[in-house]
C-alpha cells in the first residue's frame, strides 16, 4: 500500500477523480482506473458516480479478481441516493434520474461504512 509521508506521517492515499476526466473513457477504463487504485490501496472518490450498469459491471469484475492471499475486494457508497422518487423504476426507464452523485471506493478490509444517510457518508478507513 503506498505509503504518504510528510508533515502530517504517514497515511492512506485518496485519489478524487473528476467528472471531467471521467467523461470521455469507456465503462471498462473507468472500472480498470477504480480497480488499479484500489488494488495499490488508495481509497477513490468519484466526483459524479457510475451508472447502475457501471457499478455492477465493477461489482462482477471485482469479484473475479478477488484473491484470498491478496486483493478482498471492494467497499463502495454512493451519496445522494437515486433522485428519482417519482415512479421507481419508470421514472428511471424515463430518464429522470439524477446523476449528480459522489462514489467512494476503497479496498474492503481498509475502508468500513459508520454511517449513511441522505446527507452523509461517514467511514473509517484503517491502515493495513
Amino acid at each position: 500500500m503506498p505509503e504518504i509521508t510528510g508533515p502530517g506521517g504517514d497515511g492512506v492515499q485518496i485519489d478524487l477523480i473528476s467528472g471531467e476526466r471521467m467523461e470521455n473513457l469507456t465503462s471498462m477504463e473507468k472500472i480498470r482506473m477504480i480497480l488499479d487504485g484500489v488494488h495499490d490501496g488508495n481509497i477513490v472518490i468519484l466526483e459524479e458516480g457510475l451508472s447502475p450498469d457501471e457499478e455492477s459491471r465493477l461489482i462482477e469484475v471485482t469479484m473475479s479478481e478477488i484473491n484470498p492471499d491478496g486483493f478482498n475486494g471492494i467497499e463502495i457508497e454512493t451519496y445522494p441516493k437515486s433522485q428519482s422518487n417519482n415512479g421507481g423504476l419508470l421514472g428511471r426507464l424515463m430518464g429522470k434520474e439524477s446523476n449528480a452523485k459522489l462514489t467512494v471506493i476503497g479496498p474492503a478490509n481498509q475502508i468500513e461504512t459508520l454511517h449513511k444517510d441522505e446527507t452523509l457518508i461517514s467511514a473509517l478507513v484503517s491502515r493495513q
